[in-house]
């Protein structure tokens, strides 16, 4: 039985889908295998390919080793414009987002539905280890503008964990502490830090492995004191019917998987001309 999932709905749900929703409700993440290995796999090959490309650098064969070690090649003051351009490389492959999508697209469908708008372009964050100039403070999403019915979509591209990794507060403590904010009024975002230190998740994300986490509940990251470099990719995705905030449809979402029935509704107009 679910723990989520009222009685009278959970025969509609396939166990695995109940499984699904039930993990991501207690946490408010989840973390699973790649769907589709083969999409993952290209999409570093290609982020390594264009790395080593404005690096002069030789095609990496192991592309995974290459940018775990990229520090050795950039410098911290040179890497916000490196990024931007390995990024700006990334989402003009048309092929991109489909591929991204397809990471993580059945566990998408079923904790966002399967009426999709997904951002119209994936982030890429490159933090070097004892770098503290990439560092994302403690916030929750929907303080600045996201809407509460999004979850996003983080794919990793080396090996991340520890401080390598985000941190996510338990959703328990997250609702304590958001239902009296008031109480962090004048303060900083290292004093909410310094209050859910002691127990938040450094994520253990792996290679090949995606991780799905709701951007309402407190989150961000710490400097990196692993010996490596993290990649990481994120993507915000939420039902296309759902409310959004400031970050409208059109302009930061696209819709990619509307169905028939809503398309040929959207398109319909009542015939006029006839008494009332």
């Amino acid at each position: 039985m679910s723990k989520h999932i009222p009685q009278s709905l959970s025969p509609f749900f396939r166990p695995e889908e109940i499984e699904l929703a039930d993990a991501f409700l207690d946490d408010a993440y989840i973390i699973r295998s790649a769907e589709d290995r083969a999409a993952l796999d290209r999409i570093q090959h290609h982020v390594a390919q264009t790395a080593a490309s404005l690096l002069d650098c030789p095609a990496p064969d192991d592309p995974l080793a290459f940018l775990d070690s990229i520090h050795a090649r950039v410098t911290v003051e040179k890497l916000n414009d490196f990024r931007l351009a390995v990024f700006r490389a990334m989402n003009d492959q048309d092929w991109l987002r489909p591929a991204y999508f397809s990471v993580a697209r059945q566990a998408v469908q079923t904790l966002a539905g399967n009426e999709l708008a997904m951002q119209r372009r994936v982030n890429l964050s490159i933090q070097l280890p004892n770098d503290d100039s990439s560092l994302l403070p403690v916030h929750a999403d929907v303080w600045s503008g996201d809407s509460p019915y999004e979850i996003v979509l983080w794919i990793p591209l080396v090996n991340c964990f520890a401080t390598k990794s985000m941190y996510i507060a338990p959703p328990d403590l997250d609702r304590e502490l958001q239902a009296r904010f008031t109480d962090f009024e004048g303060r900083s975002a290292e004093d909410i830090w310094r209050r859910i230190e002691p127990h938040v998740r450094f994520l253990e994300v792996p290679y090949g492995s995606y991780l799905l986490f709701s951007q309402n509940v407190m989150h961000g990251n710490r400097v990196n004191t692993e010996p490596t470099t993290r990649w990481s990719m994120n993507c915000r995705f939420k039902s296309v019917m759902s409310p959004y905030a400031d970050k409208r449809l059109g302009e930061f979402f696209e819709p990619i998987t509307l169905r028939p029935a809503t398309r040929l509704g959207l398109d319909y107009k009542l015939p006029g001309g006839f008494q009332e």
